[in-house]
C-alpha cells in the first residue's frame, strides 16, 4: 500500500432512516446520518429532524445565577481566596501559589489527579458567556503552563496534561467564579490514551502529525472549516460528541510548552469568538472547554 493511501484519513458516514405515523396520521420518514470520527473511530448520530425542534430556554440568555452577586461567600474572590484556598506543595513552588498577570493559581481542594490545580482569571466573580477579556484568558493559560513546567521537574512521568473549564453550574462548574482547571498525571485519561495511540501510529506510518493532517483535509473540503485566529485553526467537529462542538488546532504542536505568548493570545481570541457564537444562540450561558497536550 502506498504512503498516499496510508496518509489519507477517511471521513466515513452512512444514512439510516426512521419511519412512523405522526400525530396527524401522516407517514413520515426521518433521516439520520451516522458519522465515524477519522481519528478515534467513535461514531455519532446526526438527527436532522431536530433542526425544527423548538428547544426550551433558547429565546433569550438565562438570568444570572442566584449567587452572582455574593462575592463575600465565594472562596475564589478576594480577600477570602488567600484564607480559603490551599497552597502548592513546596516541592513544586516555594511561595504556595503562582501568579501571572491577573491570574492566581493554587491546588484543587478536591483533586482528581496527582497534580490538580485551579487557575483564576481575575477577581471578577460572575462573567457572562463571551464577556471575559482576552488578556484574562491569556494570563490564566500562561499561569497553567508555568505550573505544569514545575510539575514536570517534580515528576517527569506526569506527562499527560489537560486544561479544562466548566463555565457555570449548568456545565458542571462547582463555582461560578471563572477559572480553568489543570491536571497533570502519569496515568492517561481516556482521550489522552486514544489520541496519543492514534497519533503515534499515524506518525510512524506517515511521518506526519495526525491532527495537522486532519486539519488539512478539512480545510480542503471546506464544509466545516471556520477560520483562523493567528496560527490557531477552527472548525466544526465532523463527528461531534457534544452540542455545537468546535475544535481549535495548533498545527504541528504536541506540547503545552511549544506555543509562544502570541499563540496563547490567539487561542484566547478563538475561544471568545466561539463563546460569542454560543451567546448568539442563547445556549444556556454555559460551556465546556478542553485543551489537551503531552510532554
Amino acid at each position: 500500500m502506498s504512503t498516499a493511501v496510508l496518509s489519507k484519513l477517511l471521513f466515513e458516514s452512512q444514512f439510516i432512516s426512521a419511519k412512523f405515523i405522526d400525530p396527524f396520521g401522516k407517514i413520515v420518514k426521518r433521516p439520520i446520518e451516522i458519522r465515524k470520527n477519522p481519528i478515534t473511530g467513535r461514531t455519532c448520530r446526526l438527527a436532522f429532524s431536530r433542526i425544527n425542534e423548538k428547544e426550551t430556554a433558547t429565546d433569550a440568555l438565562p438570568q444570572p445565577p442566584p449567587d452572582a452577586d455574593e462575592t463575600a461567600k465565594c472562596p475564589f474572590c478576594r480577600p477570602q481566596v488567600v484564607a480559603e484556598t490551599p497552597k502548592v506543595h513546596p516541592d513544586l513552588v516555594s511561595n504556595g501559589r503562582l501568579s501571572w498577570g491577573d491570574s492566581l493559581l493554587f491546588p484543587n481542594l478536591y483533586p482528581y489527579g496527582s497534580y490538580s490545580a485551579v487557575s483564576l482569571f481575575n477577581d471578577e466573580h460572575f462573567v457572562e458567556i463571551g464577556k471575559a477579556s482576552g488578556p484574562s484568558y491569556t494570563d490564566s493559560f500562561i499561569n497553567c503552563c508555568h505550573y505544569m513546567a514545575a510539575v514536570l521537574e517534580d515528576n517527569p512521568r506526569a506527562i499527560y496534561m489537560a486544561i479544562t473549564q466548566n463555565h457555570l453550574p449548568s456545565a458542571g462548574g462547582s463555582l461560578i467564579h471563572p477559572h480553568l482547571q489543570i491536571n497533570a498525571d502519569p496515568v492517561p485519561a481516556n482521550h489522552h490514551r486514544v489520541f496519543l495511540q492514534k497519533a503515534d501510529e499515524f506518525y510512524q506510518q506517515n511521518d506526519d502529525f495526525l491532527f495537522s493532517r486532519y486539519l488539512s483535509q478539512e480545510k480542503a473540503d471546506g464544509l466545516r472549516y471556520i477560520g483562523a485566529t493567528g496560527s490557531w485553526q477552527w472548525l466544526a467537529a465532523f463527528a461531534p460528541e457534544g452540542f455545537y462542538e468546535i475544535w481549535g488546532i495548533l498545527p504541528r504542536t504536541t506540547s503545552f510548552f511549544q506555543p509562544e505568548t502570541s499563540d496563547w493570545e490567539d487561542l484566547s481570541r478563538g475561544i471568545l469568538n466561539t463563546q460569542r457564537f454560543y451567546r448568539s444562540l442563547c445556549r444556556n450561558g454555559s460551556f465546556k472547554l478542553c485543551t489537551l497536550g503531552a510532554q
